[in-house]
């Protein structure tokens, strides 16, 4: 016999994740209205067997590098993960929202784009637009990412 979910109602929880809830409020609220404890993963678990979008969002074209574990919080790399959340139609907080904006003034002013490079101790840089460059990054020559997205499917 399977175990009982810990989840006490579905439909419940599919409404805290449509809404945008936090995993950390989700879990507080349920083991408030439960007194049953649910994991970051539990919910990344029942999101995905219910077949809602997953909450991060991989875009390979704004993100197309394999980044080393040092530059993983580089605020230029936030800023473009948030940017690829606002293009995937998610709602971004006010304070995020600021940011990018900030950030997609700044590389107009400045005729510039993001540009990575592993082997250097920054990591992400700015720098001078190119006539390739078509977006807010420089595109490298190859992509470099690790992992594919969930729903991008084999060549």
């Amino acid at each position: 016999m399977a175990p009982k979910p810990k989840i006490q109602n579905a439909d419940e929880a599919i409404r805290w994740i449509t809404e945008g809830r936090t995993y950390t409020w989700m879990t507080a609220e349920h083991e408030r209205k439960y007194n049953i404890r649910v994991s970051p993963s539990g919910w990344s678990y029942f999101r995905r067997t219910h077949g809602l979008d997953p909450r991060q969002v991989r875009d390979e074209e704004l993100i197309p590098w394999g980044v080393e574990p040092r530059h993983k919080y580089h605020y230029l790399l936030v800023l473009l993960r948030a940017e690829a959340r606002r293009r995937a139609g998610k709602t971004l907080n006010q304070a995020d929202i600021c940011r990018v904006d900030a950030l997609l003034r700044d590389l107009k002013e400045r005729h510039a784009v993001v540009h990575y490079d592993p082997d250097t101790e920054e990591g992400f840089h700015l720098v001078p637009r190119e006539q390739g460059d078509v977006d807010i990054i420089r595109q490298p020559t190859k992509v470099t990412r690790k992992r594919r997205s969930r729903d991008s499917t084999p060549a």
